[in-house]
């Protein structure tokens, strides 16, 4: 998949194209769905498939103060389009003039001229322009104006629960990292490093790897059942993310005790990639480390049965 970070990256030759533009924070359920959509027809029809995005968020640019934390930082929201099949992404920055846009610049500067657009396929409550002021309709109407054709999907539900970037957000605030994960279609992740300043070296003998600051978002503060993959290894594990409230010191990490671990080559550029299969339980305050050790082990003893259980179902 090619990438281009500016409009002026996409070469004159490039299109025609048949796109989508939003955030596609999660590449979730619904925007997988557009995709293959996107990609199948561009495939029929000899066309560029293209997902349009913007870097950074909009909202970071809008609402500054919003605290807005990603569910997919863009390079692994590029790994994800790219494993849809696209042939392109083009990461728009999102800045004060395109912001400005009126929703007929944006479509007939971006999308028609620049992009060459045949068809463009949005959800049903996309907005795009100046105070988001353009929408799906308004969007048809500068279609059969400039020569391209838009289609709209509705809202994607399951199990009752809308599949959106919002949505999933919210039950990872909540913990529900099982939920999340059925709307996702895949165990939602967060990627890092090892934490700096831990001796982290050559060989590494201990089973716990703390995980360097992490910036986007992460589940609910508790205990996790999860998979870690360390490099190019993957070990079962469980991972505590929150402040670590027995200790005197309380400063927030995200832990991750390797099961079946054994010593490995580690460095703090090594790539450690957690992902959230179920909760086990809240955070909480011991009384002793005695207490906190014994906790763990129960934990641990869960989470084995968690994974022989998947074991069984051939998962």
């Amino acid at each position: 998949m090619q990438v281009f970070h500016k409009l002026d990256e996409v070469p004159a030759a490039f299109g025609p194209t048949l796109l989508s533009v939003g955030n596609f924070d999660g590449v979730h359920r619904a925007h997988t769905h557009v995709l293959k959509e996107i990609v199948g027809r561009a495939r029929q029809h000899g066309l560029k498939a293209m997902a349009v995005t913007f870097e950074p968020h909009p909202i970071r640019i809008l609402r500054p103060d919003s605290g807005l934390k990603l569910l997919t930082p863009t390079p692994e929201k590029l790994r994800l389009l790219e494993a849809s099949g696209l042939d392109a992404a083009l990461l728009l920055p999102f800045t004060r003039d395109l912001s400005l846009m009126t929703p007929h610049q944006f479509a007939h500067d971006i999308l028609h001229k620049r992009l060459h657009a045949r068809e463009v396929h949005e959800g049903y409550n996309f907005h795009f322009g100046h105070k988001a002021a353009g929408d799906v309709e308004m969007l048809g109407t500068f279609g059969r104006e400039m020569g391209f054709d838009v289609k709209a999907y509705p809202e994607m539900r399951l199990r009752g629960e809308p599949v959106s970037s919002s949505h999933i957000r919210k039950l990872l605030r909540d913990g529900r990292v099982s939920r999340a994960r059925h709307l996702l279609d895949r165990p939602f992740a967060i990627l890092s490093t090892p934490g700096r300043g831990r001796g982290y070296g050559s060989r590494y003998t201990v089973p716990t790897i703390n995980l360097s600051r992490y910036e986007e978002l992460a589940p609910k503060d508790g205990v996790y059942v999860t998979r870690t993959r360390v490099g190019e290894e993957c070990f079962d594990s469980v991972t505590n993310v929150g402040n670590r409230p027995t200790f005197s010191a309380e400063s927030y990490a995200i832990e991750t005790h390797l099961l079946n671990f054994h010593p490995l080559e580690l460095d703090p550029d090594t790539e450690v990639e957690i992902h959230f299969l179920d909760r086990l339980r809240d955070e909480i305050k011991f009384p002793s480390i005695e207490a906190l050790k014994e906790q763990i082990g129960r934990d641990v003893k869960k989470a084995k049965r968690y994974f022989q259980l998947l074991s069984g179902l051939g998962t």
